[in-house]
């Protein structure tokens, strides 16, 4: 007889939910590009089909089938299996962008009059739908600052006047690109004071900066965990994905919308995210490893004002309290504010040798980039400085590199700042 034992995600990243015999005995997923599948029978192409379009519940021990690549693959069911053990979901839907998970689940439950309520600072790609079209579409929005506190939350929605169509609350946490923290469970308390019967609050949380590594947002009571799977999940700059990790429930109504909008990934971004789910844990560690080593380094520099970095929050404060109980790592996400201004910045990102200037993050390579003049610049100029995103803030994503090499190549493009400076007094 077989012992029994539950294994870790990180064991069953190579092998959960795939079955070689059905594959030739490969002992890797292949990559299913068919378009279509071939049903037995009539009445099997019935049956997938009714529980493909929600139209009765699965039969105990019935597995869904293939029907179409555009509503179920066997690469992207796989990687959905792999991915809801990180966070404990019961089903994972995998797109073909982050800004696509995102916007599926906002269309899919918000309408016409009803409320958003979003945390602040967002993505920029986030920011600019939430602001310029769910505005086209009669959905209202309001924004609230990292670190109020429920009642103040809660007094901003009466003041609304549409706390009662409040329908779903959206949080980036940490922020990009100020690792400004926000309390899921203070916003799931929020959502179920609001939520009725007919009218549930869901919660989503933008878990980007944080992988399915470092922090479980269903586990705090959110209903969705959002990702650009582009970042920490692809882990090598070379896909564009998102996933979003819920309850049978609500995945199985994100899914069906996903089917009429065709923005699922493809089967062989499927299969570059399987293999990357093979190393995400390691990687993630070396880069937190290597983040903790450089913050400490910009945190000393005289050039730098201030390092926003989940490792130098003071214990006492409301945002470490967040940070103890919400968090597993500080993460591999640094932002600082360089003496000067955009000037100095630039200045700065371009004396860069080994760290490059690009937008993104989570891979394998350091990368820097400028908030307020990329990933930020359609946010409205005042709403940037009220959340600290200002032209003297600089972010870096933190890769495997060796730390001693990463922070050489900061201190010398310091050192670069400095003696620019220099030659400019005379």
């Amino acid at each position: 007889m077989r012992k029994k034992h539950t294994f870790k995600p990180e064991s069953l990243m190579m092998s959960y939910g795939y079955k070689p015999a059905l594959s030739e005995g490969a002992i890797k997923s292949p990559i299913f590009l068919t378009s279509t599948f071939v049903f037995k029978t009539a009445e099997e192409g019935k049956a997938f089909f009714e529980v493909a379009y929600g139209l009765r519940e699965k039969y105990p021990h019935e597995e869904p089938g293939l029907i179409y690549s555009r509503i179920n693959n066997p690469d992207l069911e796989i990687l959905e299996n792999r991915l809801s053990l990180w966070d404990k979901a019961g089903d994972c839907a995998v797109f073909d962008s982050g800004m696509a998970a995102i916007v599926t689940v906002f269309l899919e439950f918000l309408k016409p009059g009803d409320l958003l309520l979003h945390s602040v600072p967002l993505y920029g790609g986030t920011d600019h739908f939430i602001h310029h079209f769910l505005a086209k579409i009669g959905v209202h929005t309001l924004g609230f600052k990292p670190y109020q506190r429920r009642n103040e939350i809660e007094a901003l929605l009466e003041q609304s006047g549409r706390a009662d169509r409040l329908a779903m609350i959206f949080i980036e946490t940490p922020a990009n690109p100020t690792n400004a923290l926000i309390d899921i469970e203070c916003c799931k308390k929020i959502a179920d004071r609001y939520s009725t019967e007919e009218r549930p609050v869901r919660l989503a949380v933008d878990n980007t900066f944080m992988g399915p590594i470092w922090q479980k947002p269903l586990k705090h009571g959110a209903d969705f965990s959002i990702y650009s799977a582009t970042k920490y999940i692809g882990g090598h700059s070379d896909l564009i994905a998102g996933a979003c990790c819920g309850s049978n429930e609500v995945i199985t109504r994100v899914k069906f919308l996903r089917t009429l909008l065709g923005n699922m990934a493809s089967p062989h971004t499927g299969w570059l995210l399987m293999r990357s789910l093979e190393t995400l844990k390691v990687r993630m560690e070396r880069q937190a490893k290597n983040a903790r080593r450089l913050a400490e380094y910009l945190n000393e520099h005289p050039k730098v004002e201030k390092v926003y970095y989940l490792g130098l929050i003071k214990p006492g404060t409301m945002a470490h309290e967040i940070y103890e109980r919400q968090y597993t790592s500080p993460g591999a996400m640094i932002s600082f504010d360089i003496r000067g201004g955009e000037a100095e910045a630039f200045r700065f990102i371009n004396a860069l040798q080994l760290i490059k200037l690009a937008v993104s993050l989570g891979g394998t390579e350091s990368l820097v980039e400028h908030p307020a003049t990329m990933t930020h610049a359609g946010v409205d100029k005042v709403h940037r400085e009220e959340v600290s995103i200002t032209e003297k803030l600089i972010r870096i994503s933190v890769g495997v590199e060796h730390y001693k090499d990463l922070i050489w190549d900061i201190k010398q493009a310091f050192e670069q700042v400095q003696g620019r400076e220099i030659q400019e007094s005379y």
